[in-house]
């Protein structure tokens, strides 16, 4: 009797912490958007000689990935609004300044209409100032997604006790490159990857309390990074090295040309020659150097 006791005190509250177990703060008021790692890093950019015009005419998504089952035909595994984050990375940076190129159909609409409206009829047509032209096209996209780049976990069970923790990672890749409109030359192009995270962690009761009578107890929680965050570090990450390598390769100017050497800047350069220099021997690279070696000795 005490046994049945127990395992119903239990099981009522279990019960009634069903009505507690999801976080505080389940329905709150909308914020902004939470900076990334590379946002304080974009804003923090020493300022260039001039600020840039640029149009963003959109940011594909070429992973053709999609969710898995059961909504896998209804949404896609990454965002589809890259190029509103990229125009505001490129604002945010404080180095180039974004023209209306996505939407343009729609700006020359309104261009008309504040004609047909307020111009006097008896007097010479309302002259709208001309449309900013663009400097540079920053093209891009999301190029790939890939899925359970890594998994694993572990966990540990006495006498029907014990935890787990499970692990997965996926991986957003990103490409931005800056073309000059006037000779469709590329001058700078970079790609970045974003490792996106998700865990979970268990806790579970498994023990028999009498001869018939099983208590099982489980609780846990779990954490999926955003998808879209990454994307949107993806491309912060992307535009600083783009601006850091410009710089360096004379695409464009800083106000001060001493700012190069600052650590925030070396330390983009120096992670980019890093990944350039440790790049790996090709094939036909590694049969000239055999024959050399053969040849030498």
């Amino acid at each position: 009797m005490g046994a049945r006791t127990i395992a119903l005190l239990l099981t009522m509250l279990m019960l009634g912490g069903c009505a507690t177990s999801q976080p505080a703060g389940t329905q709150s008021a909308a914020t902004l958007s939470p900076p990334t790692h590379s946002t304080r890093d974009l804003v923090s950019l020493p300022p260039p000689a001039g600020v840039i015009s640029v149009a963003v005419y959109g940011m594909r998504d070429q992973t053709g990935q999609y969710k898995p089952s059961p909504d896998s035909s209804f949404s896609t595994s990454v965002t589809q609004g890259a190029a509103s984050l990229l125009v505001t990375a490129l604002r945010d940076s404080h180095w180039f300044k974004p023209v209306e190129r996505e939407n343009l159909q729609d700006l020359l609409t309104e261009r008309k209409i504040i004609r047909a409206l307020e111009q006097p009829q008896d007097q010479a047509q309302v002259q709208l100032p001309p449309l900013r032209p663009a400097n540079l096209i920053i093209e891009g996209a999301i190029v790939a997604y890939e899925s359970n780049v890594r998994t694993g976990g572990i966990g540990v069970r006495y006498l029907g006790v014990g935890p787990s923790d499970l692990y997965r990672q996926d991986q957003v890749t990103i490409n931005l490159r800056a073309v000059d409109i006037r000779s469709g030359e590329v001058i700078q192009s970079v790609t970045t990857t974003k490792t996106v995270f998700s865990i979970q962690l268990d806790f579970g009761v498994f023990k028999f309390v009498s001869l018939k009578h099983l208590l099982e107890i489980e609780t846990g929680l779990s954490r999926n990074e955003p998808v879209q965050q990454c994307v949107r570090e993806a491309i912060e990450a992307g535009l600083i090295h783009l601006i850091a390598q410009g710089a360096r390769d004379g695409s464009w100017q800083l106000k001060n040309p001493q700012d190069l050497n600052k650590p925030l800047l070396q330390g983009y350069l120096q992670a980019y020659d890093e990944q350039t220099q440790n790049l790996p021997i090709s094939t036909s690279d590694q049969r000239t150097l055999s024959g050399g070696n053969h040849a030498v000795n």
